[in-house]
């Protein structure tokens, strides 16, 4: 019988297996490539990348798993607010002035700049307030407050519906970001997505160098041929003192038994799997929403210095993608002569991505070159030398109206089940590891009460594994004060 069986090889899983290398483990990945959503190939010197990009620094549950697999980070040198639009590409002076110097409309700049303070208003004198930690407050209770923060209402009901088209383009690229369209997600997240815009309180801001998939290839390789992929998990079953894993691999129907297991897929997948979780439970999994996202990227030959070298990310209104980020960046930062090549990764999500799903992956790299070509210039596209497109139905799960009423249910434990994800805070990179090193943490803590138990003397381990569930089965307050995985700073 293994200690723990853990579904699903994404970032969230595999932080999870990492967290509990040291007992019986095993991993069920249903693809052929672990990492999930993370994935980047180096290609000489460069890489390309097509997941997530940006994580926490100092502090944060991400930055304890770097030290701990031994990975490199750096903070994002270049500009994180660059901007094309309408011909123009802004890559210096104060975002603030962006829509006077961006051409549109004289209606446009009017309604631009009055929903920007009403934003303003908004994060400045009540969301940075809402997300600034309280004393003695656990960080579940801190997100929660996040997840209720304006979530009666779509970001588009904040926005106003009548606001110009060229001023909507201009927020729309920033908050569809998070795969929801304006009248999807609600206006607390739209509100609190400028805080990473604007850099005052996401945390995500560094990059693993040789990009992401170092970390998730790292993690595999130290786990060995306890990662399995092509294992495609249909059920899992709790029963008295063990969970059944019924998976299919290779052809054939296998089961594997453990003592815990932590669910580590979409909430979709947890949600169609975890067949005898709590009904409240199984309920609010069904009820998380994900928007799709196809992303390119590019690599290029270029020896010269290009304009953009010290630009990181390039937000494009009316643009098939809704941002593009230059990933050797990183390296000009480091760098004392500018090296040959480059590599962009261009990111559509939401309705830009569903625009794109269904076309060939060469279909969707030609329009993708087109238009970051249109942005860049200077012969961009002259300069590729190959490019990969990937595209995932659930790309990112973003936060409804009404999305706060569950996520106190979410955060209960359901006996020896734990839940891991993206789609358990507002954090992206940084919750999938902080709620996956929770989730190894709460099976350790499991683990250690039914040994100790077994040795004491006249106590009851069955009595201790009951006391030890009901400790799970309540809020996660509790098990969440362990980490900082699901605060904003």
């Amino acid at each position: 019988m293994k200690d723990v069986v853990i579904v699903g090889g994404g970032l969230a899983g595999l932080s999870a297996a990492w967290r509990t290398r040291y007992y019986d483990n095993l991993v069920l990945e249903s693809t052929e490539r672990i990492g999930g959503r993370v994935r980047s190939e180096r290609r000489g010197e460069h890489w390309m990348n097509w997941g997530g990009h940006m994580y926490a620094g100092p502090g944060s549950a991400s930055d304890t798993l770097f030290n701990e697999v031994g990975i490199n980070t750096v903070q994002i040198p270049g500009l994180l607010t660059g901007m094309s639009m309408n011909g123009k590409l802004l890559t210096k002076g104060s975002l603030a002035t962006y829509p006077l110097r961006i051409p549109m409309p004289l209606s446009a700049r009017v309604g631009t700049f009055a929903v920007g303070a009403k934003i303003l208003s908004s994060l400045v004198f009540k969301y940075l307030k809402v997300v600034r930690a309280r004393p003695g407050e656990s960080p579940a209770e801190r997100q929660q407050r996040i997840f209720d923060f304006e979530n009666n209402r779509s970001f588009r009901d904040f926005i106003g519906k009548n606001v110009p088209h060229d001023a909507q383009a201009l927020f729309e690229v920033t908050v569809t970001r998070v795969c929801g369209e304006l009248d999807q997600i609600s206006a607390g997240q739209g509100i609190g997505y400028f805080t990473m815009v604007l850099g005052s309180g996401s945390g995500l801001y560094r990059y693993i160098v040789g990009g992401p998939s170092t970390l998730t290839t790292s993690m595999a390789a130290a786990l060995g041929d306890r990662v399995q992929t092509g294992a495609e998990v249909h059920e899992v079953v709790k029963k008295t003192d063990s969970v059944l894993v019924r998976y299919r691999q290779d052809g054939t129907d296998r089961e594997v038994e453990a003592r815990t297991a932590i669910l580590a897929p979409t909430a979709s997948v947890a949600h169609r799997i975890g067949v005898d979780l709590p009904t409240e439970l199984r309920d609010a999994l069904g009820q998380i929403k994900y928007g799709p996202h196809v992303v390119s990227s590019f690599l290029t030959n270029e020896t010269e210095p290009r304009p953009w070298d010290d630009v990181y990310c390039i937000a494009a209104p009316k643009k098939s993608f809704s941002i593009a980020t230059n990933n050797s960046n990183i390296i000009r930062g480091s760098e004392k002569e500018r090296t040959p090549g480059g590599s962009f990764m261009v990111f559509s999500p939401g309705d830009k991505g569903r625009a794109l799903f269904d076309k060939s992956d060469e279909e969707v790299a030609r329009i993708h070159q087109a238009d970051l070509d249109d942005v860049l210039g200077h012969g961009f596209a002259d300069s590729v030398v190959d490019a990969g497109v990937s595209r995932w139905a659930e790309g990112s799960p973003y936060c409804f109206p009404g999305r706060g009423k569950i996520q106190q249910t979410l955060m209960r434990g359901a006996s020896r089940v734990f839940l891991a994800g993206d789609y358990l805070g507002s954090l992206a990179t940084e919750t999938s590891i902080a709620t996956g090193l929770q989730a190894g943490q709460n099976v350790l803590s499991l683990l250690g009460t039914e040994h100790q138990a077994r040795r004491v003397p006249n106590v009851s381990a069955r009595a201790a594994l009951q006391t030890q569930a009901s400790d799970f089965a309540q809020d996660s307050a509790s098990a969440a004060r362990r980490s900082p995985a699901l605060s904003v700073d």
